[in-house]
């Protein structure tokens, strides 16, 4: 290897170990890390302990109920009346369910506790599965609780007790929690709409007598495990978080990747437990109480991606004279659909339920908002094939940087021009003179109208859009179960070899449009190295410029085809684009407008940045002087 190379290598290596130590967490980090860890350990603790407690109390209620087979009924009402006071009559009974459906949302409630025991989209279909609609989650998935105090101090659970459907139709079911007083009972009314909101409302009736006079508030469990929907887990665990809305609008996130605690102080307006393409929100009229929050991801051998859950309080009047209300969003992550429920609604009383969709970093989300879902969304409004409307925004996208890709590669057709030139002022200039090399290369640029930095405009462009295409299209619903030639799901890698083992970084497939894209990198790349000025001695940098499409193949191989197709379409285009302007600006066009530039600068001064040059460079010479003078005389 010569000399350039291995200053390459050392300068990678460099800036491998610069990384390293950049990224390396400091004390506060280490130590946040350890109170998150002292946190998870602590939940898990909890967890422990609730589970010993409710394996006591499931050993106990069995040895209850064997007690109670042997006793009269008489005596089974007075035992039953010592555990639950004034609910005894809610503490037996026989598990129904109601099912409502709207035709977006269908849920089953059960009189068990009377939440909602599964629920489900039929619109959509689990991928694999052409027949059943899709689970948001099913029996023993989630748990919503709500804890009661009695009058006589008393704590029971509401998913321990039984609840009776007193008013049933397609659309609306109202469980009734009865007490032993016929005069007072505790509602949980539900209500569809004709979208994927679902209302949720608590109506106590004169529990005054049967409650703790000084409650204001009741203790809420909800958790839910999320099942894999998605061919592709990878991603599915990647857009699986946990998220809540702070009353005045900040929304705060769960770790995605690993387990994750969050204690949070402040009244809280949602939670969201959502995954790749759907979500399951809980949201309250006016709002939690403060909250634990939890989740953890779940391994792949369990067929569930992430396990949530949340401890807070909800306010509670036990007169009945305020009913406590809440809506559950049970749906899809659809951007427009998700922006709809804040049409109409003052900004303060916005939900922002538009978050639960990541489209990437601030500086490039606005390009989502403002250009590429508005444009995304005109082309379906057509009903066109997805594939067709991917092709026709990228078209756009490329018609628009069109003149700045122009400028480009104009600039880096003169500069192919000046080669010669350039190579001439090298070999009178040597090394050792690099000062007087360097002032008369930028001379020559500027008498043949040349800028080097020319070249980067188009980046400067096409890089966001470029970024806000890599966060869009792998959350945008609307390509899941869309299919394009090979590709049965767009949302998804389309995988044309399977190997059965995982190799590093690659996976164990390989997805056809990922590899035709990384074909069509290596294709433009050879045709940019040969439409530009190289230099021999940077041989190392060529070779980098041919590893770049493999590294896409390793990081692309598991994306969302759609994605793949888009940047494959894009690269088409832009080698075609290339193609048209190697044939219009070729190097005697190139030379020909040099010389006409040279001559139109030729007696007029020099600019302000050269000028300035100059000068420095000049005075750096007198100074280098100086330092000899002082050498030799020492």
């Amino acid at each position: 290897m010569d000399k350039n190379t291995w200053i390459g290598f050392l300068l990678i290596a460099g800036i491998i170990v610069g990384f390293s130590m950049l990224n390396r967490p400091s004390k506060a980090e280490l130590a946040e890390r350890q109170r998150q860890q002292d946190s998870i350990q602590a939940v898990r603790m909890e967890e422990r302990k609730a589970q010993m407690k409710t394996a006591e109390l499931t050993q106990q209620a069995q040895q209850a109920v064997a007690e109670l087979e042997e006793l009269t009924e008489t005596e089974v009402a007075n035992r039953l009346q010592e555990a639950y006071g004034p609910f005894a009559i809610a503490a037996q009974g026989e598990e129904e369910h109601v099912v409502l459906d709207n035709g977006k949302v269908r849920l089953t409630i059960s009189t068990l506790g009377g939440e909602i025991k599964r629920a489900e989209l039929p619109e959509y279909k689990a991928s694999g599965d052409s027949i059943n609609p899709l689970r948001l989650f099913g029996e023993g998935e989630s748990k919503l609780d709500f804890t009661l105090r009695t009058i006589n101090d008393r704590i029971l659970q509401t998913a321990n007790l039984y609840f009776t459907p007193v008013a049933v139709d397609s659309n609306r079911v109202v469980m009734r929690l009865k007490t032993n007083n016929e005069e007072a009972w505790l509602d949980f009314i539900y209500e569809l709409s004709d979208n994927y909101m679902v209302s949720f409302i608590i109506a106590p009736h004169q529990l005054q007598t049967e409650l703790a006079q000084n409650i204001r508030s009741l203790d809420v469990e909800w958790s839910q495990v999320v099942p894999q929907h998605e061919q592709g887990r990878k991603f599915e665990e990647r857009y699986a978080q946990l998220q809540y809305m702070l009353v005045g609008g900040d929304i705060e996130k769960l770790s995605e990747n690993k387990e994750d605690h969050e204690k949070e102080s402040a009244n809280v307006k949602w939670i969201g437990y959502k995954d790749q393409f759907f979500s399951t929100v809980f949201i309250a009229d006016e709002s939690f109480n403060s909250a634990n929050f939890y989740s953890r991801p779940l391994p792949s051998s369990s067929g569930f991606i992430k396990q949530y859950s949340t401890s807070t309080r909800v306010p509670f009047d036990i007169t009945g004279t305020n009913t406590t209300g809440f809506r559950f969003y049970m749906g899809p992550n659809h951007y427009n659909t998700l922006k709809s429920y804040d049409e109409g609604v003052a900004k303060e009383d916005q939900l922002h339920l538009k978050s639960l969709v990541p489209l990437g970093w601030k500086i490039v989300s606005w390009i989502n908002f403002i250009i590429v879902i508005p444009m995304f969304d005109l082309f379906t409004s057509w009903g066109l094939h997805i594939g067709w409307v991917i092709l026709l925004m990228t078209l756009v996208i490329k018609l628009i940087i069109l003149p700045f890709v122009f400028v480009s590669y104009k600039s880096s057709a003169k500069m192919r021009a000046l080669k010669p030139q350039i190579d001439a002022i090298n070999e009178k200039y040597p090394a050792d003179k690099m000062q007087e090399r360097q002032q008369a290369t930028m001379q020559l640029y500027q008498q043949a109208g040349v800028s080097p930095m020319s070249g980067c405009l188009p980046m400067l462009f096409q890089f966001p859009v470029l970024m806000a295409m890599f966060w869009f299209l792998p959350t945008a619903i609307e390509l899941r179960g869309k299919s394009l030639f090979w590709a049965d799901d767009l949302s998804t890698y389309d995988a044309v070899f399977h190997w059965g083992i995982n190799i590093p970084l690659l996976g164990d497939h390989l997805s056809l449009f990922c590899l035709l894209m990384t074909i069509a990198n290596f294709g433009y790349t050879f045709i940019t190295m040969q439409s530009q000025a190289t230099d021999p001695n940077m041989k190392f940098m060529k070779y980098m410029m041919y590893a770049m499409p493999l590294m896409f193949l390793f990081i692309f191989n598991d994306y969302a085809a759609g994605l793949s197709f888009y940047y494959l379409v894009s690269l088409f285009i832009t080698i075609i684009q290339t193609m048209i302007f190697r044939w219009a600006l070729d190097d005697k066009k190139m030379l020909a407008e040099i010389e006409a530039n040279k001559k139109k600068r030729a007696g007029k001064p020099k600019s302000g940045f050269m000028q300035r040059l100059e000068k420095m460079q000049q005075e750096q010479q007198r100074m280098a002087r100086e330092n000899a003078k002082k050498n030799i005389r020492r």
